[in-house]
């Protein structure tokens, strides 16, 4: 009697057990599942003696980068976001890769927008999802731009839109409209290789073209500012991923320099080329990092 009850009681310990472990695998597979990245397909810098010809070109806008898993909306890091009910309906129960998106020159407005949790969601009305990939369907690019078309006009939702394609002759219209797009506050071009199938990762299927380079750096500590910037910033020191510490002076507003970046947060910066040292040259600030 005395062994069927130890039996019974070591068979339930084992059961209970089994069930926390259980629910245990199933909280830490929600939780990888809710932090990890989405799988995108990552551009390349733009080298000359590309054949502009074989891509379709676009503008590269600067907005906050929207992957839709066909049920909800992350930025490219994994967060997922918090849209208005009304700003998805009638979206497609397929993934769609693009951009969230207003202006030109808005960036700000539209991180700061999409990284709220709790808002009366009137901001998402200047927003769109400007898709530019489809990732998960088959054939070339050519082939899923059209998909995309037909995939938009069959939402009607007025939230869902395409970024434009275009296709350049040579490598002088491609720097003429880099240059005109960059004169009206624009950042750039990506190029998308027509007969390409959808790759993940870093891939020369996708190339982006700018005038400049920019990265991202640390704030470590303000320096005061001098002459006309007295009792202003000055300019921000700075450190890289890699170590390297420098300091950026330009680029930023009155209210900028009234209040500077914080020390500690990160920032994106443009640069033309490096030292041999390492340290960017003509290092200027562009804006606060999309922390997404």
């Amino acid at each position: 009697m005395f062994q069927t009850t130890k039996r019974a009681a070591f068979f339930y310990f084992r059961l209970l057990t089994l069930i926390l472990l259980s629910a245990k695998a199933q909280q830490a597979h929600a939780y990888q599942a809710k932090q990890s990245k989405p799988p995108l397909q990552l551009a390349t810098k733009y080298q000359r003696g590309v054949f502009v010809g074989d891509y379709w070109v676009s503008e590269k806008l600067d907005g906050v980068r929207g992957y839709w898993n066909g049920q909800q909306l992350s930025t490219r890091n994994g967060n997922v976001l918090s849209p208005p009910p009304w700003f998805i309906k009638n979206w497609p129960n397929i993934t769609l890769d693009g951009e969230l998106y207003s202006a030109r020159g808005e960036f700000e407005q539209i991180s700061a927008c999409v990284r709220r949790k709790k808002s009366d969601g009137e901001c998402w009305n200047a927003l769109k999802l400007m898709i530019f990939d489809l990732p998960h369907l088959s054939g070339n690019f050519s082939s899923r731009i059209t998909a995309m078309q037909r995939l938009i006009d069959a939402s009607h939702s007025p939230y869902l839109s395409m970024v434009e394609q275009y296709k350049i002759a040579n490598n002088r219209q491609l720097h003429r409209l880099l240059n005109d797009i960059v004169d009206n506050n624009g950042e750039g071009l990506m190029l998308h290789l027509a007969d390409a199938e959808h790759q993940y990762g870093r891939s020369q299927n996708l190339l982006k073209l700018k005038k400049y380079q920019d990265a991202e750096a640390k704030v470590i500590a303000h320096v005061p500012g001098k002459g006309k910037y007295k009792n202003l910033l000055g300019a921000i020191q700075v450190i890289t991923p890699e170590g390297i510490r420098f300091k950026i002076g330009s680029g930023f507003s009155d209210l900028q320099r009234k209040q500077p970046p914080k020390i500690g947060s990160t920032i994106t910066y443009k640069y033309i080329g490096k030292t041999q040292r390492g340290v960017p040259r003509f290092a200027s600030f562009l804006r606060m990092s999309n922390q997404h």
